[in-house]
């Protein structure tokens, strides 16, 4: 059985680089982000993604943050055996007052792509939340940083709207400033871990994977 894993916004599966799999998984397969069309809809992204998804034998989905909303997305499209979402969210409802009053202004959608470059997302304070760049590490993890992608992005999570699946298993840490765990009901939840956690409790991490995995 293969699992296909995608990472956070702007991230690329370095994030994974401390976690060990299950040794179920005949094959871990990494969809990398790719740079949305001109006005492309998030019905028509979500298919692109989909694309790497083999449904010719069975198959999971990990996904981590923004990854965790697209894992649910193709999910629809190409259902797994199961599917296991990494400091994210089960629905909109879910979402921080952070988000909903940055989703109300509509702020995103109304600034220019140069307001997306590196040192602005380094500079200003949504931002700074987003990807909580508190940690030292953050930054050789936060690989894809075209304007066009992150302005894209960003107003597609703003604008998810989601039921949440009940069937999803849902990892969050108890010090995420991104997606606080005070919103959901998570079936695991890292003591001690910020929404960087794959990279910093990895080995907690690993371990519920293994768990899930086995059931």
């Amino acid at each position: 059985m293969k699992l296909y894993v995608i990472s956070g916004l702007g991230a690329n599966g370095s994030i994974f680089e401390y976690i060990q799999f299950p040794k179920k998984f005949t094959e871990i397969i990494y969809i990398d982000w790719v740079i949305p069309n001109y006005n492309e809809s998030f019905e028509n992204y979500v298919n692109r993604m989909a694309e790497k998804v083999d449904v010719s034998e069975k198959f999971c989905l990990l996904g981590y943050s923004f990854g965790g909303i697209m894992v649910q997305e193709i999910h629809k499209l190409k259902p797994a055996e199961k599917v296991v979402i990494l400091g994210s969210i089960k629905s909109d409802k879910e979402m921080s007052i952070t988000f909903h009053l940055a989703k109300s202004s509509r702020i995103f959608a109304k600034l220019p792509e140069s307001y997306f470059s590196e040192k602005t997302i380094k500079s200003y304070a949504f931002f700074r939340k987003l990807f909580d760049p508190n940690n030292p590490k953050l930054w050789q993890y936060f690989k894809v940083q075209n304007p066009t992608y992150l302005k894209w992005s960003i107003n597609k999570i703003l604008e998810w709207k989601h039921e949440e699946d009940k069937n999803v298993i849902q990892i969050l840490a108890d010090k995420d400033i991104v997606f606080p765990v005070k919103n959901s009901k998570p079936n695991y939840v890292i003591k001690g871990g910020t929404h960087l956690f794959p990279v910093t409790k990895a080995k907690e991490v690993s371990k519920i994977l293994e768990e899930v995995f086995s059931e």
